[in-house]
C-alpha cells in the first residue's frame, strides 16, 4: 500500500479589523478600514498532503476523498473514527488511510486507444456514495464503491466524455458532456441514450442539475451557459459570459457551473471571473474579476453551506469570497501550504469543498498532490467578513478584484 506523503500542519491568525478613533460622524465610523486576512506561512492554517491525484471529490458522507490519478486509477482516502478524530470525518489534523477492498482490486478506467495527453479525466459520485461513474478519455465505467468492481462500461470514444453528472432524482440517468460539444442523456439501466442535447460550439466542461427548477445547466469551453428542462430536455435559455473589457477570451477556457443550496442561484467559474446567475433565465446578479497578477482562475466551488466561495489561481494562491456579496475575505498564498521550490511551478487544478464542514476544502495540484486545508481550531473560519454598511468593503486598491453588479 502506498505511503502517505509528507504531512504539513499549518495555522491561521485572526483577521485584524482596524477601527478608526471614535468620532462624532457616524457615517465615517461605519466606513471603518477593513483589513483582508492574508495567510502566507505554514504556521497560519492546517494542511495535510496526500499524493497522486488529478481529480478529486469528497464523498457525500464527508469521511473520505476519492481521487482520480493520471494513470486512470482511483484512490479512496478514508478517515477513521478515533480519539483524535471523534467524528470520523475528513480532517487536516489526522492522516487518512488509503482504503482498498480485501480483494485488492483497483478501480481503473479504460484507457485503451486513448492519448493520455488529450484525455479529460472526469467522474461523478452517486448521492448515496454507492457508485462512481468515471472516464479518463476512454470508455465510461460504472464502479461499485464497496467492492471497486466494474459494473459496466459504455460509450467507447470518439467522442470522449469530458464531464459527468448523476440526475438528482434517479441514479440510473446520467448527463454526459462530450468532446464534440453535445450532451448525452443516458439511462444506465437500459443501456440507452435517451436524448442528445446540442447548443454548445466547443467541448462540455460543466454540468449542474437543479431539482427545484427541474433544469440542467451546461457550460462549455465556448464560455457559454445553457439551461435545459429535464422534463422534455428542451433548451430554455443560453448566455455567453461577459469577458472584461481589454481582456481577450481564450479560444478554449473551461467554464464550470454549480448550484447554490437554494437550487436557484448558479455559480459560474471562468479563468477571468466568478459570476452568479439566477436560473432559469440566467440573469447575471454579480461578477468578480481576478487581478492580472494572480494569473487565471483555475477552479472555484461553493462551501457546503453556500456562504463562501473558494477560488484557486494559477499562481498557487486561494481566496475565500463571501458568496452573497463576492467580497474578498481571506487570501491564502501558496507559501502557506507548499514547500518552497522555485524550479517547480505547482498550482491547484481543482478545488473541492467538504460536504459538512463549511471551512474545509481540498486542492488537487498539478504535481498530483492533494492538500486538505482548514483554519486553525482557535480561529474556526477563514478571515472576517468585510463591513457592508454604506457600501463599505475592500478599498479601491483591490483593483479589478472586486464584485460588480
Amino acid at each position: 500500500m502506498p505511503q502517505l506523503g509528507p504531512v504539513v500542519m499549518i495555522k491561521l491568525p485572526r483577521s485584524l479589523v482596524d477601527v478608526k478613533p471614535k468620532i462624532q460622524d457616524e457615517s465615517v465610523e461605519k466606513s471603518r478600514i477593513w483589513k483582508l486576512t492574508e495567510i502566507n506561512e505554514s504556521s497560519q492554517c492546517r494542511s495535510l498532503r496526500l499524493p497522486d491525484s488529478l481529480r478529486l471529490i469528497y464523498t457525500n458522507s464527508g469521511v473520505a476523498i476519492l481521487a482520480l490519478a493520471s494513470n486512470a486509477v482511483h484512490k479512496l482516502w478514508k478517515w477513521q473514527r478515533n480519539d483524535r478524530n471523534l467524528s470520523g470525518k475528513a480532517s487536516a489534523s489526522v492522516q487518512p488511510q488509503l482504503w482498498q477492498p480485501s480483494s485488492g482490486i483497483l478501480m481503473t478506467n479504460d484507457i485503451s486507444d486513448t492519448n493520455p495527453e488529450d484525455a479529460v479525466p472526469c467522474f461523478a459520485l452517486s448521492k448515496n456514495d454507492s457508485y462512481v461513474m468515471s472516464a479518463s478519455g476512454g470508455k465510461i465505467s460504472l464502479f461499485n464503491m464497496m467492492t471497486f468492481k466494474t459494473m459496466t462500461t459504455f460509450m467507447a470514444p470518439p467522442p470522449a466524455a469530458t464531464f459527468l453528472a448523476f440526475h438528482p432524482q434517479d441514479n440510473n440517468i446520467i448527463a454526459i458532456g462530450m468532446e464534440d460539444s453535445s450532451i448525452q442523456i443516458y439511462n444506465v439501466r437500459v443501456d440507452e441514450v435517451k436524448t442528445k442535447l446540442k447548443g454548445h460550439q466547443k467541448r462540455i466542461t460543466g454540468l449542474a442539475f437543479s431539482h427545484t427548477l427541474n433544469v440542467l445547466v451546461s457550460s462549455g469551453a465556448d464560455s457559454q451557459l445553457c439551461v435545459w428542462s429535464t422534463d422534455a430536455w428542451e433548451k430554455q435559455a443560453s448566455k455567453f459570459l461577459q469577458i472584461p473589457t481589454g481582456r481577450v477570451a481564450p479560444s478554449l477556457a473551461d467554464t464550470r457551473v454549480q448550484f447554490h443550496l437554494d437550487q436557484i442561484h448558479l455559480l459560474a467559474v471562468h479563468e477571468t471571473q466568478i459570476a452568479i446567475f439566477e436560473a432559469p433565465k440566467l440573469e447575471c446578479q454579480k461578477q468578480w474579476f481576478r487581478q492580472e497578477a494572480s494569473g487565471p482562475i483555475t477552479h472555484a466551488t461553493y462551501s457546503c453551506d453556500s456562504q463562501s466561495i473558494f477560488v484557486s489561481f494559477e499562481d498557487g494562491s486561494v481566496v475565500v469570497l463571501t458568496a452573497s456579496t463576492l467580497r474578498l475575505r481571506c487570501r491564502i498564498s501558496s507559501t502557506a501550504y507548499l514547500p518552497p521550490n522555485p524550479s517547480l511551478r505547482v498550482y491547484p487544478l481543482v478545488i473541492a469543498a467538504h460536504p459538512s464542514e463549511p471551512d474545509q476544502f481540498a486542492l488537487g495540484l498539478t504535481d498530483g498532490g492533494v492538500h486538505v486545508l482548514e483554519p486553525l481550531e482557535s480561529e474556526g473560519k477563514w478571515g472576517t467578513s468585510p463591513p457592508v454598511e454604506n457600501g463599505a468593503g475592500p478599498s479601491a486598491t483591490a483593483g479589478a478584484e472586486q464584485a460588480q453588479r
